[in-house]
């Protein structure tokens, strides 16, 4: 295992910039913002009035026996302050609630959407588990900064200035010199210290995210760590990441030890001179038992919000750097954008063409070359190719996960850049090769092709993808969960659950990307003959592999390291006895030698990951 160091922090992104992006959703409730201030300068005005009460209280019992009288209105006057003050402030909490938890979820929601808007190539370099704690620490950021920085830090700057007035206005200016030096060099410890201590608080937050990308990594692909055996790999590369977490939070905790030794340093100068100053000026006469009690009231009001600020001032800047990472999101492009003037996509049936379309993933990396073709309304189009020659990358820029490098897509004559996504990717319905399922039930995963179906259609779409009868076959039906990826159903089943999915859909254009490629034979020509009649008139793109499945396809197209380099019905591919009919040849051979090897039983030819939820001694859930 690599030698553990603790890691340079991520860059500073400006705090200042972050509370400004979280300054919008205050907003939406305006007047419960001002009321909750209002009842935050009502508390401390309440608060700041303790002191002065009780010093009248104390003057007026520091007198002769013979001329004492009991101060009842100052005592009232007293506990109606401190009932104030408390009162005031739960008011404003409550009333702040809702500000607080709604900024939260407009937050989180905001950064839910701008990622579902991100392009396919964010997502595909993203690391899931970072940007869910990211996500996770970045709202309780929120909601520590909202309720802290406006109900702490602002009430206690207010009440410095409060008491700065009435200590200037009634006492030795010394006295305001003691308290407010002391005040001042406790704020730069605080702020200095601090600032230093946020690396370490930053480290830990990217090592955290590191170590939660990789322990959901590594849990996503369980079975592939157990078939290698490598749990302690796994657990030696989670624990890299612990380490480097744990240098940093010992440096946090310790720094934190030291800030706090200084500033106990500092407030217990302040209290000693303070105190020694006003017992002298009592002693001189020049002030009574009364003001003694206010200026140590006021030092205790002062200093324990102060010390508090400083834990408060620390938290903030967790929050903030907490924050950062979230909004950060919310700042990555999407790069594929409806235009501005975008129009919805026009007409019942769907005529494709590809015209001299080049695609580059990266600029040093091209995938397809000048490839043109046409799908008339209701055609099939089948492409071909080995791995790698460009085959599903035509479906990614149909829908418009990508956009092209040069030439264009148009449906019906309509540039599919001027046409809102909207409207695009619910025209087309798709059976991909690795067809991944929500972790819920069998029928959550086939209503997500048309949410709002009714049951019928749902049950009608599942018998017609022939998985109908295996569902019933299970004891919770349609209400059994699929596990995550869909991982307690068979690769056949998953495929089925998908090929349901775009039935219900019901979409103007389909794709087929080598969507019986985790069939057994027998279920393959059972759902290939269903494929047919749902893509009946329906335009279609089928990217296969097996070329027995496309050989009643209106067009093939050969596809060859991003260039298409034959096109034509099968017969005629066969006629020109060039790269298809030599792969035809190929398959035709490979179906032969494996029809007549007798090693294979019924058993051999099930998929690699067989049935999980099948009833026993069936095939692929029949």
């Amino acid at each position: 295992m690599r030698p553990t160091r603790l890691e340079e922090p991520p860059a500073n992104r400006n705090d200042w910039k972050t509370i400004r992006s979280l300054l919008p959703y205050l907003w939406e409730f305006k007047g419960r913002v001002v009321l909750a201030l209002s009842l935050l300068i009502m508390a401390k005005l309440a608060n700041v009035g303790v002191p002065l009460v009780l010093k009248e209280i104390i003057d007026a019992l520091d007198r002769p026996r013979a001329l004492m009288a009991l101060p009842v209105l100052l005592l009232a006057g007293y506990g109606a302050l401190r009932l104030g003050s408390t009162l005031f402030g739960e008011l404003r909490d409550a009333i702040f609630a809702k500000v607080t938890q709604r900024a939260i979820r407009r937050a989180a929601i905001n950064v839910f959407n701008h990622l579902h808007a991100l392009s396919l190539r964010f997502h595909l370099q993203r690391q899931t588990g970072g940007v869910s704690r990211d996500i996770e620490r970045g709202s309780r950021g929120i909601s520590f900064l909202l309720n802290f920085m406006l109900f702490n830090i602002l009430p206690t700057l207010l009440e410095i200035g409060l008491v700065a007035v009435i200590l200037l206005s009634r006492y030795s200016t010394w006295f305001s010199v003691i308290i407010f030096g002391t005040l001042t060099a406790y704020i730069t410890l605080t702020l200095v210290v601090t600032e230093w201590r946020m690396i370490f608080r930053r480290t830990m937050n990217d090592m955290d995210s590191k170590a939660n990308t990789q322990a959901i990594d590594s849990l996503l692909n369980y079975e592939a760590v157990k078939y290698f055996g490598n749990e302690a790999w796994e657990t030696r590369r989670y624990d890299e990441h612990l380490q480097k977490w744990e240098m940093a939070a010992v440096r946090n905790q310790t720094s934190l030890a030291l800030l706090n030794s200084g500033q106990s340093v500092i407030i217990a100068i302040g209290i000693t001179l303070l105190l020694s100053l006003a017992a002298q000026e009592v002693i001189q006469g020049t002030m009574t038992l009364g003001d003694l009690v206010l200026i140590n009231a006021f030092m205790l009001q002062l200093y324990m919000p102060l010390h508090f600020l400083g834990f408060v001032y620390r938290e903030i800047k967790h929050s903030l750097a907490d924050m950062e990472k979230m909004f950060s999101l919310l700042e990555e492009d999407e790069e594929i954008k409806d235009s501005a003037d975008a129009i919805e996509l026009a007409g019942n049936s769907a005529e494709v063409r590809f015209e001299n379309v080049d695609f580059s993933y990266e600029p040093n990396r091209q995938i397809l070359f000048d490839v043109s073709f046409e799908i008339p309304p209701g055609g099939n189009v089948a492409v071909v190719g080995h791995s790698g020659s460009g085959k599903s990358t035509l479906a990614r820029l149909l829908f418009r996960f990508y956009d092209t490098t040069s030439g264009r897509i148009l449906i019906n004559g309509q540039d599919i850049k001027g046409v809102t996504q909207k409207s695009l990717r619910a025209a087309i319905g798709i059976v991909p090769q690795d067809s991944v399922l929500f972790n819920d039930t069998i029928y959550y995963n086939i209503a997500y092709g048309r949410p709002h179906a009714a049951r019928e259609e749902i049950i009608a779409a599942a018998t017609a993808a022939h998985i109908h009868d295996f569902i019933e076959s299970l004891p919770k039906k349609y209400e059994t969960t699929v596990g995550e990826r869909g991982l307690k159903l068979s690769g056949g089943e998953k495929q089925r659950v998908a090929i349901a999915r775009a039935i219900l859909k019901n979409p103007r254009i389909l794709i087929f990307d080598e969507a019986t490629s985790a069939l057994d034979s027998k279920s393959e020509k059972a759902i290939q003959a269903e494929l047919k009649r749902v893509a009946m008139h329906r335009t279609t793109l089928t990217i296969a592999h097996r070329l027995s499945t496309i050989a009643d396809a209106d067009q093939i197209l050969v596809m060859s390291n991003g260039r298409i380099i034959e096109r034509g019905a099968h017969l005629e591919l066969l006629a020109a006895n060039g790269a298809y009919a030599h792969m035809w040849r190929l398959q035709q051979q490979e179906e032969r030698a494996h029809l007549q090897s007798p090693a294979i039983s019924a058993e051999e030819s099930l998929p690699a990951n067989s049935p999980k939820l099948s009833k026993a001694g069936t095939i692929d859930g029949f």
